[in-house]
């Protein structure tokens, strides 16, 4: 292996190092989104399906394509607040252009 390659290697090992032991103190990251009134509540890890929808009451009368609607666009901003936050927590680590050259972008999801 080249020194190049090697120092590469290394520096995404200890990168790599940085990021786990980071995640190990903070615990997972999760994004949160709730509907406008409060009826739909969704919880989504980074560049997971959501953990935890929860529905009032309320919501229920919606009907049942608009409460799907309803569920899917919250969904979507809590990926999008996951997105976020792992970006920011990756960025205690890694340097923004590193972060951007992956594919990781503020409030983008790159999965």
């Amino acid at each position: 292996m080249s020194n190049e390659v090697e120092r590469a290697a290394e520096q995404v090992a200890f990168v790599e190092n940085q990021v786990s032991d980071l995640v190990a103190r903070t615990g997972p990251v999760l994004g949160r989104a709730s509907s406008s009134d409060g009826a739909v509540t969704v919880v989504v890890p980074a560049g997971g399906a959501p953990q935890s929808i929860q529905v009032s009451p309320a919501a229920l009368r919606m009907g049942p394509s608009a409460l799907g609607d309803e569920i899917v666009r919250v969904a979507a901003a809590a990926s999008r607040d996951a997105a976020a936050q792992l970006h920011r927590t990756l960025g205690q680590v890694v340097p923004p252009n590193q972060l951007s050259a992956l594919g990781f972008e503020p409030g983008g999801q790159s999965w």
